[in-house]
């Protein structure tokens, strides 16, 4: 039982390199985009090496993540961790969202992260923060990049596409690493998520990163994630991807 989280996306993606491990559906757009584990680890990898390489980040520098579900904020996050940054969260601002206040409250005693990642919609919230590197991600369908980029800040999936392929995960610095993958095995277990199991997560009802992501990892499941989930294509969708749990 690996005790990391870099570990957790290792053993997934071993047990089947070329089965789709992650599905994301947005109803909004029609967006549909299918990773399998192993296209998952390579975007897994080009972060971490984009964080080292060309943010500068060392083991236990913080980063900061304002971002929605996405299988984008998946290669993300899951980069992040494998070169042992401390990550700290918060869903990017949404329409009717308030403005001028900061979705990513720092301690008084927390260090400035030295590379901060976030969606248009939360540029304004964010982009005060005494940070390194800053990356948007338009989370556009087709992986697209940013059409416009505010002062200071690098299109992600411009930057990310030039970094290497492979990356060895650091050893972990932090006990935030030992404890999100210990909180990932309870709540797959209060969610229900057995070994090996295809779940469909409503993103909008589970924002949560430890709900969408970390669980069914640390099950071996696979995922079909789904942002404005139309109801009424629910049904069609479970039989179509062969989904053994729905968390909707």
């Amino acid at each position: 039982m690996t005790n990391n989280l870099a570990g957790l996306l290792a053993v997934a993606v071993a047990a089947d390199p070329t089965r789709p491990l992650l599905t994301w559906y947005d109803d909004a757009t029609g967006d549909r985009t299918e990773l399998s584990g192993a296209t998952l680890a390579n975007w897994v990898a080009k972060t971490a090496n984009l964080v080292v390489d060309g943010a500068g980040a060392a083991a236990g520098d913080h980063a900061d993540v304002a971002l929605p579900a996405h299988w984008q904020t998946a290669g993300v996050l899951l980069g992040c961790w494998s070169a042992a940054l401390v990550v700290r969260t918060a869903p990017a601002a949404g329409p009717g969202a308030p403005t001028g206040r900061d979705p990513l409250p720092a301690l008084p005693d927390d260090p400035a992260a030295e590379v901060l990642f976030a969606s248009p919609p939360a540029v304004p919230e964010v982009d005060r923060r005494p940070v390194g590197e800053r990356y948007l991600l338009s989370l556009a369908p087709m992986a697209a990049p940013a059409r416009e980029l505010p002062p200071g800040w690098t299109d992600y999936i411009t930057e990310v596409r030039g970094h290497g392929d492979h990356f060895t995960p650091y050893p972990a610095v932090d006990r935030q690493d030992a404890e999100l993958a210990g909180r990932a095995r309870r709540r797959g277990a209060e969610l229900g998520i057995g070994a090996g199991a295809r779940v469909l997560v409503d993103c909008d009802r589970y924002p949560d990163p430890t709900d969408w992501l970390l669980a069914p990892l640390a099950a071996e499941a696979t995922m079909v994630l789904c942002r404005n989930l139309d109801r009424q294509r629910l049904d069609g969708r479970v039989d179509s991807e062969k989904v053994d749990l729905v968390l909707a």
